[in-house]
């Protein structure tokens, strides 16, 4: 499972389900067709195995529940915002939105996927999983002063499914009915399809005030803050420049197991900047607290100023054991001329990752062979037994290589020559019906050069695809790079109109549902949906139904590395790099707790130094 919205589901940027064996007194009834399955009743559910913390806990182990409260944590963020509506395709959300919403459940950090509930006080599921219940807690509250009823989970599931991102009608496709059985119970019925991992999915829904948005338009964009149950609300903000958000003191769920230690900041503000060039200089100016630095260079030459010398602001990397994800060049395969595998895997052979790792990023990344890297999920070696009985029925619809190789990226000597693996590729693009005329490579039928366009929403990928860029033209392709504001760059990636971007498909310990919207044929003509690559094979769909279907870890990984093998051998992207942890600076005025999760640090169990 990989949270779809990191922005809008708490926690989902740390963590992500068998329900705990708390058991009411006798069997539950469940509707009449499934009156045959016996159902648990418990404060969690876990996706395999059991959960790690007891019903009535008192805190999660890295959080310190003897935080203090108070102070300001400033963030920064980049491109602007004109909404606080997270849940559509308009507009460009406000950055800590998520802040404002609860959930019916919450994951913890330091568990493969495992949920626990917030707004839900107690789950019942059956063994077969064919649906699901949550009790509310009579305590829930919106910022109104307003209960939080089971109407309104009813309301949130059908207005997200209906007017929200199309993202929800896929994540949700398998949900049957949903009903309300009084005024702080709901189920939601399953369509049969054997996803297990759905009361897990429904458990990440923010839940939203049917009162408040029966008299808005939930589908477009607002810049009036709207009424939820979270720990923050909005305080104050200009659009596009900045947005305070301020603790909620009584904020109804303070004493809860799940959230003890947690939220400490009286107030969180993000300043806007245009670029991360002017927000890393801001950041050594003091203008905010924090900042996670993804750029090699950076880290390596840019921290050494004053205020760190002195002591007074802290660098550290904080490792991580989660999936590294697929970050790429992306072959827009809507557009004709990526649609030859052959021409894709090609322009791989382009990219001299060797060369710039140690000219461009220090020697400080690891090329990436997989789409779950430094997990157990990815592939390796040949497929295993039990991964042939579900590539065997796909041989001839799947690229052979799939049965027979072992994916590996091309490689170079990093000295800069390229000439081996460029003439390949040019083999591989005559094979493809390309030949060089005049320097020019030419479609031997059409006569059209082969160019495209490279899209970057900041400057600062630019000095990454230049070379790229160069190496492409040895071999007679034009490649433009463009660069566009944030904004733009969204929506022209939303709407699929681009040739080539670079994105990242990140991935949790427990893959599930979200790999429908990565590589699911439905999701490939859904507006906004994260299929960049337009991938439409059926053999895809069904992998990745039996990894929504696992039932047991092992059938996971068997499913995940079946996978992982045909998408990596489909050349959807040139794969790029990972580097298993978090570069992570800040001025020295937090506390913060000794034990970091698994799945890396968590900025909400800081707290401010008292004075």
């Amino acid at each position: 499972m990989t949270c779809r919205f990191a922005a809008v589901v708490r926690g989902c940027l740390l963590a992500f389900p068998v329900l705990a064996t708390l058991v009411a007194p006798g069997w539950a009834q469940a509707p009449a067709a499934e009156a045959a399955a016996p159902v648990s009743v418990s404060h969690g559910i876990a996706m395999h195995g059991a959960l790690k913390y007891p019903a009535g806990f008192h805190n999660f182990d890295y959080a310190n529940p003897a935080a203090p409260k108070g102070g300001t944590l400033k963030m920064y963020s980049l491109g602007g915002f004109d909404s606080f509506n997270p849940f559509v395709i308009k507009g460009t959300s406000a950055p800590g939105v998520s802040m404002l919403f609860d959930t019916l459940l919450v994951s913890a950090a330091d568990e493969a996927f495992s949920e626990y509930g917030l707004l839900a006080e107690s789950i019942e599921l059956p063994e077969n999983r064919a649906w699901v219940a949550f009790t509310l807690r009579k305590q829930a509250r919106f910022h109104d002063g307003s209960p939080v009823t089971a109407e309104d989970v009813v309301f949130s599931f059908n207005t997200l499914r209906e007017k929200g991102d199309p993202f929800y009608r896929l994540y949700y496709a398998n949900v049957a009915k949903v009903e309300a059985e009084g005024p702080l119970k709901v189920r939601f019925t399953f369509d049969g399809a054997d996803n297990r991992e759905l009361p897990l999915i429904l458990g990440q829904m923010p839940v939203l005030s049917k009162a408040y948005w029966k008299t808005r338009d939930f589908s477009a964009s607002t810049l009036e803050a709207p009424v939820g149950s979270g720990p923050y609300k909005v305080k104050a903000f200009e659009a596009g420049r900045y947005v305070v958000y301020e603790r909620v003191k009584d904020w109804w769920a303070k004493d809860l197991g799940v959230t003890k230690g947690q939220y400490n900041f009286d107030e969180i503000r993000y300043d806007v900047f245009r670029d991360e060039t002017v927000a890393l200089e801001a950041f050594k100016a003091g203008a905010y607290d924090l900042r996670v630095e993804g750029v090699a260079k950076q880290w390596a030459t840019a921290y050494e100023f004053p205020a760190r010398t002195e002591g007074k602001v802290k660098l550290k990397l904080f490792e991580n054991h989660m999936p590294s994800g697929m970050q790429g060049f992306v072959f827009n395969q809507r557009r004709a001329v990526f649609e030859d595998p052959r021409v894709r895997e090609a322009l791989g052979y382009a990219f001299d990752f060797e060369w710039a790792n140690q000219n461009l990023f220090y020697g400080q990344y690891t090329r990436t062979r997989s789409y779950f890297d430094n997990s157990e999920l990815a592939a390796t070696g040949l497929p295993s037994p039990e991964e042939m009985k579900l590539l065997a029925p796909w041989r001839g619809k799947i690229p052979e290589e799939v049965f027979t190789k072992v994916y590996a990226p091309p490689t170079t000597e990093g000295t800069g020559s390229q000439r081996a693996n460029l003439r390949y590729a040019l083999d591989l693009l005559q094979q493809a019906g390309w030949d060089v005329k005049n320097g020019v490579l030419t479609n031997a039928k059409t006569g059209k050069a082969m160019t495209f366009e490279i899209l970057l929403g900041s400057p600062t990928f630019e000095r990454v695809v230049l070379p790229y860029v160069q190496s492409l033209k040895r071999l007679g392709i034009t490649a433009t790079l463009r660069t566009v504001d944030a904004a733009q760059y969204q929506n022209r990636v939303k709407s699929y109109d681009f040739d080539m971007v670079v994105t990242v498909w990140g991935q949790s310990m427990s893959p599930g549902n979200e790999q429908r919207e990565f590589w699911g044929s439905a999701a490939a003509d859904q507006p906004g949906s994260r299929n960049l690559a337009g991938v439409k094979n059926p053999a895809v769909d069904a992998l990745v139904d039996a990894v929504v279907r696992a039932r047991t870890r092992e059938d996971l990984v068997t499913a995940t590395r079946a996978l992982d093998r045909v998408l990596l051998w489909s050349y959807l992207v040139v794969p790029h790099w990972h580097f298993p942890a978090t570069r992570l600076a800040w001025w020295d005025r937090f506390g913060m707790p000794e034990v970091v999760p698994d799945k890396g640090v968590d900025l909400m169990t800081w707290w401010v130094k008292p004075q």
